[in-house]
Order: structure tokens, then C-alpha cells, then sequence
């Protein structure tokens, strides 16, 4: 009994050494505007934060880091609580840290075998969801869990790929849900349907199912008001053949859907991963792979028009920023043929296009790097950018073109391609290769970008 009680303890310590705390964050400026970020894309689900007084000088302060393991998720936060979700061995580990500590507050893992067939990490790709005091995850397998955010204590689970008989997609599992209203919405991709499932978020069964066509994508669903009433748009589509997928319009009450729109690439190996942009009963849709963009008008009977596509703004998997009345964002498939646009929404016109570069020295000798698929987020008049390898910039983009404000290297390391999180004036950021220069394994970093 000693014994047992003594391994926990040690077990505890070795696991508090996963978080490293170099600072003290300062205190919020008077007058800040602050949010909770409890779900992929932030509180607006669009790229966009309302959060104000932030410093421009880069590198800023980092306040702590966290040793994590596999993944390709992003943080979600509620009030002093962050809940993350990575692979350590052979577990997807659920972790709730303090959000400006990064002390744990409890963890919780669970056995997996997923593997990615092509090589990229083998972690969970889809961001926990907070929803008052509960907290949701989705594993690289789709196993869903509820806790309680205050105690880890599992409220319910699902195993949605054995349940719905889904096939592993080419990536696995890595749409995140939904919660709208009493309602936990997923992007299942079941052969033959449901697409989307509502659950009650309570108890995890399902109340509605909808769509019967397209699998699973990488993309999140996203809510919006059109003509003053709810609705989910999904945009679907993940491995089938043929190749299909597209954008579903849906009751978020019912699980009725308006009208589907088919758009996907007509190469099979690849997957619906931009999300969904909404704006003035409008939604941009975006795929890599010869695809392009396509705005879709939604009419006050919720049938649909075409407005524009295009080939030259293509997505691949990060999400457009829309500001007045035009979209901003990285076109291109591959890390040479990226670079960043603004379109005209209106129209489809690209406005202008910058390949952002610069000279960085790499241990002994010079080289050109840039941000190539970068992940935008709007925030305090400006603009922030996490270039794939690891690059942190404030821009400064409206129609009459590109500025840089400022720049830093945070850390060499390739696959940077979650967007990153704010709250309260802390950026976070995930690390999520071994930095080639430094040689810090994968990490969790904790900013402070408070003015």
C-alpha cells in the first residue's frame, strides 16, 4: 500500500516536470478586452478575436512550456483551465493545466494503435471543445469522451468509428465538434450516412443524424445565422472513391439539411480540411489539390446560389480570415508554391499576392525561409501569423497590400500548422516536431503578449 502510494507520488513529480515555468505573465492593461478560447478558430469560430492591448514586439515573453507528446491539436480554454490532448506512448493523454502556469490540474489516458499511413504523427489531430464545465475530446480513432472540466471524472464516451462503422480515413480522425446549443455536432463520414450526428451533449446519444453521402474531413463544423435562424455548415469529405465531398447547410435544431454543394478535389488521396467562412449569408469553401475556392450564396428559402470559383485562391488546410469585405489567406498545396493572398469577395479577384521571405542563418550557412502555409488570426486591428516552421509574425494586410511589423523565430520545427490560441493576452502555441536547431523535443508554449 506504501509502495503504491509512493510510485503515485513520484509518478506525479515526473509529470509536473513535463511543464517548465520561466516567467510571470504581467498583469492585463487597463482596458483590455479578453476572451475564453473554447474551441477551434476561438469564440467567433472564424480566425478572428476581439482581444485588444497587445504587444507588437516579437519574440514576447515566454511565461512556460510543456513537454507533449504526438499531436496535431490545439489548446482550448476556459478561465484559469486549458485542456489539451496529445499521445504519449501508447495513450491519448487528455491534460487540464493551469493556463498561466501550465500546472496540471488532472490527466487522463487511454489506450491507442493508430497509425498514420503516411508517415506524419501518430497523436490525435481534432482540439478539445469546452462548454461550461464540461470538456470534449476526440482522439486520432474517434473515440469521444465528455469529462467534467473541474475533476477529469468521465461523463460519457463513444467509440464513433466502431459505432458507425467508419473506416480509418487517410489522416484519421480530425474534425472538431460542434457544440451548439444542447447539442455536440460531429462530422462523422459514415459509408452510406449519417455524415453529421447531434448529440445530446449530457449524455452523448445521438438526437439527429443527416447527410448520406460524404465521408469525414478535416474540417470543423461552424456555426452561423442565416436569415435569422441557426444553422451548421459542414464541409465534408475525406477518403471515397470516387472522390467526393462538399458543403452541407443544416438545421442545427433538427438535422434537416437546406442543400448540399458538392466541392472536392477529384484526386483521391486527399481531404476536405479548410473550414467553412461565413459572412453576409454567404459561405467561402476551399480545397487544395486543383480544387480552388467557391462562395456560395445562401437564399432567404435556404436553397443555394454560386457566386464565384476560382483556381487561385486554394486552401489546404488552414482557414481564410474574411474583413471587410475581403478574404485573406495562404493559397497553395505544397511549402515552395505557398504564398499569401487577398481576394476581393465580391468577386473572386485576387487583389494582390506577396511570397513572403527572408534570409535566416541555419547552423553554419544562409538560407531563404518564410511562413509558406501559414495560419492566420485576426486580432486587434492587425493580423498574427505562425508560419509552418515555426515562424511568429504581426502583419499588417488590408487591399493596398502586405506589411510586415514584426517577426521572430520561435523555434526551427516543421509541421507548425495549428493555429494559435489567446486568451486573457497569453498566446499559445504548439511545437510540433524537434526543433532542428535547438533540439527541444515537441512542446506546448506559453506567451505573453499582454501590452
Amino acid at each position: 500500500m506504501l509502495q503504491a502510494f509512493a510510485a503515485q507520488l513520484l509518478a506525479g513529480r515526473a509529470a509536473d516536470a513535463q511543464t517548465r515555468v520561466l516567467g510571470k505573465p504581467k498583469p492585463l492593461p487597463a482596458g483590455a478586452v479578453t476572451h475564453d478560447w473554447t474551441s477551434f478558430l476561438g469564440p467567433t469560430h472564424n480566425g478572428v478575436s476581439t482581444e485588444t492591448r497587445l504587444r507588437r514586439t516579437l519574440p514576447p515573453p515566454l511565461v512556460w512550456e510543456f513537454q507533449k507528446g504526438t499531436s496535431y491539436a490545439s489548446p482550448a480554454i476556459a478561465g484559469a483551465r486549458l485542456a489539451f490532448i496529445h499521445r504519449v506512448g501508447g495513450e491519448e493523454v487528455v491534460e487540464c493545466l493551469h493556463a498561466e502556469t501550465g500546472a496540471r490540474q488532472w490527466r487522463f489516458g487511454y489506450p491507442t494503435a493508430f497509425e498514420d499511413r503516411y508517415g506524419y504523427n501518430n497523436g490525435p489531430r481534432a482540439s478539445p471543445v469546452i462548454d461550461g464545465t464540461r470538456v470534449f475530446t476526440v482522439g486520432a480513432e474517434g473515440k469521444l469522451h465528455a469529462f467534467d472540466l473541474g475533476s477529469g471524472k468521465v461523463l460519457w464516451r463513444r467509440d464513433l468509428r466502431a459505432e458507425y462503422r467508419v473506416p480509418q480515413d487517410f489522416f484519421g480522425t480530425a474534425s472538431t465538434p460542434l457544440v451548439e446549443g444542447r447539442l455536440l455536432i460531429v462530422n462523422v463520414g459514415a459509408p452510406g450516412g449519417p455524415c453529421v450526428v447531434g448529440l445530446d451533449k449530457t449524455t452523448g446519444k445521438d438526437v439527429w443524424r443527416a447527410g448520406t453521402e460524404w465521408g469525414p474531413s478535416y474540417a470543423s463544423p461552424v456555426p452561423a445565422v442565416m436569415h435569422g435562424r441557426r444553422r451548421v455548415f459542414v464541409f465534408a469529405g475525406g477518403e471515397s472513391m470516387p472522390p467526393t465531398g462538399g458543403l452541407l447547410s443544416i438545421d442545427a435544431e433538427t438535422g434537416a439539411v437546406d442543400f448540399s454543394f458538392p466541392w472536392r478535389s477529384r484526386t483521391y488521396e486527399s481531404v476536405n480540411a479548410s473550414c467553412p467562412v461565413v459572412f453576409d449569408n454567404k459561405v467561402f469553401v476551399s480545397a487544395s489539390y486543383r480544387a480552388g475556392g467557391a462562395l456560395v450564396e445562401v437564399r432567404p428559402d435556404f436553397t443555394h446560389r454560386v457566386v464565384w470559383t476560382t483556381q487561385e485562391f486554394a486552401l489546404h488546410w488552414n482557414t481564410p480570415i474574411h474583413r471587410d469585405g475581403y478574404l485573406y489567406g495562404f493559397d497553395g498545396r505544397n511549402e515552395p508554391d505557398a504564398s499569401l493572398a487577398c481576394v476581393e469577395a465580391a468577386t473572386g479577384k485576387v487583389v494582390w499576392r506577396e511570397v513572403p521571405e527572408w534570409t535566416e542563418t541555419v547552423g553554419a550557412r544562409q538560407q531563404v525561409l518564410g511562413p509558406y502555409r501559414g495560419s492566420l488570426l485576426a486580432v486587434d486591428g492587425h493580423f498574427l501569423c505562425l508560419g509552418e516552421l515555426g515562424h511568429l509574425m504581426w502583419l499588417d494586410l488590408t487591399p493596398k497590400g502586405y506589411r510586415e511589423m514584426s517577426r521572430a523565430w520561435l523555434f526551427a520545427a516543421r509541421e507548425s500548422w495549428a493555429l494559435p490560441v489567446l486568451s486573457r493576452g497569453l498566446l499559445y502555441v504548439v511545437q510540433n516536431t524537434r526543433d532542428t536547431l535547438n533540439r527541444t523535443g515537441p512542446r506546448l508554449l506559453c506567451y505573453d503578449l499582454r501590452g
